[in-house]
């Protein structure tokens, strides 16, 4: 009887045994499967980061970039109020040549202020004898006057600056207009 149990346990065994394997297999490349799957999301997913973190490094690059470039602009704009007051000196001192010392002084100061300003790329916007540009001009009045095109700066009361390519001051201007008489005399013939 031992032999015939012993031979009915060796039956169930091979007899179960490709079956189980089968089935063992079909699981293990089931997990391996989904493991893959897995594996390649987790892949996409750290290689989307990535790029997402490379961009995020170079926007906040040109953020910093960006900010140093016009970090001083609070500065120069109130420098802007000294150097006027430096030209409007130098204006007057001419006309009355008393204080030949004191012109130079003056004029030495405004010299090295806009030395300072070139050293930091702040320039004088071009404004006289330009066509008026609401973009780098801030009209004050209008003149009648034949000696310009319509619509073009004849006089410049207060310069206006630039910081790199960025306007921070307009320069206050006066914009030529054709002169009405000529209309009028037509008018009334």
């Amino acid at each position: 009887m031992a032999k015939e149990n012993k031979k009915k346990n060796n039956d169930t065994i091979t007899k179960d045994s490709p079956g189980k394997k089968t089935k063992k297999a079909k699981a293990k490349k089931e997990d391996i499967n989904e493991v893959k799957e897995q594996l390649s999301t987790e892949k996409d997913r750290v290689l989307r980061l990535s790029a997402e973190f490379e961009n995020y490094k170079k926007r906040k690059q040109r953020e910093s970039d960006e900010f140093k470039k016009f970090a001083n602009e609070t500065i120069f704009r109130q420098l802007l109020t000294v150097v006027d007051n430096l030209e409007r000196a130098i204006s007057s001192t001419q006309k009355n040549s008393d204080e030949g010392g004191l012109l130079e002084g003056v004029k030495l100061t405004h010299k090295e202020i806009i030395k300072l300003f070139e050293t930091f790329n702040v320039k004088p916007v071009e404004a006289e004898n330009q066509p008026f540009d609401p973009n780098f001009h801030q009209a004050v009045t209008q003149e009648e006057t034949d000696s310009f095109p319509e619509n073009t700066v004849s006089k410049v009361l207060q310069k206006g600056y630039l910081l790199h390519d960025r306007l921070i001051r307009p320069a206050m201007v006066v914009v030529s207009k054709k002169v009405e008489k000529k209309e009028k005399e037509k008018k009334e013939n």
